[in-house]
């Protein structure tokens, strides 16, 4: 009788112990939503020199700074020494120095660090103009939640355009080696045969005379 009211007590009691946890349980849990996809992207990732980049950035906080870091890699080859310049070859040659006065300020190069605003949805968009060919590199870290996203693009330089030949305004066009050729040996040919008449004649003179 005794060991049944035990066994019996500690079944109450582990039927109490358990009853929070099963009410807990049987509460609804708050859902778990996964993180936001962060994206940064560019319109086009391939510009020429003097054209400008498109950035989107995505899935940022709301209203949120983000600071855009530019690094730039594929520069072109140094400039010659001072007084020098670079042939095709890679070669240089000493260049006579030339007064010159620039007629306007050189442009800025472009900024390798700025922050932008995103939108209540956590997105953005803003223009790049670079000022030198390269490959470009764009980290976008957001201030407030540490997101970052990046993306690369280059730029291409300009080809030279050549100007066309200046049309030729003298009166005749200059004379070739080809185009008197064919003079010289005309006047040879007709000074040949005066040659050979002229001795036909004083050969038939003769005799004559004779």
């Amino acid at each position: 009788m005794r060991l049944s009211r035990i066994i019996m007590a500690l079944t109450v009691g582990l039927a109490v112990a358990a009853a929070p946890t099963a009410a807990g349980a049987a509460q609804p849990q708050p859902p778990v939503y996964p993180p936001p996809v962060v994206s940064l992207t560019l319109d086009d990732p391939t510009i020429v020199l003097g054209e400008t980049f498109t950035l989107r950035g995505r899935g940022f906080g709301p209203n949120e700074t983000v600071s855009i870091d530019v690094t730039i890699s594929g520069l072109p080859a140094a400039a010659p020494a001072e007084g020098t310049a670079r042939r095709s070859d890679g070669s240089t040659v000493a260049m006579a120095a030339v007064a010159y006065t620039p007629n306007r300020a050189a442009p800025q190069p472009a900024p390798t660090h700025f922050t932008v605003q995103a939108d209540a949805s956590g997105n953005f968009t803003v223009t790049y103009r670079p000022t030198r060919p390269g490959r470009y590199t764009f980290t976008a870290t957001g201030e407030t939640t540490g997101r970052t996203a990046s993306t690369t693009g280059t730029v291409l330089p300009v080809r030279p355009t050549h100007s066309p030949r200046p049309p030729h305004h003298g009166g005749h066009l200059p004379v070739t080696g080809g185009s008197i050729g064919t003079p010289l040996k005309l006047g040879g040919g007709l000074a040949g045969a005066g040659a050979v008449l002229l001795l036909a004649s004083l050969a038939w003179r003769r005799r004559r005379l004779g």
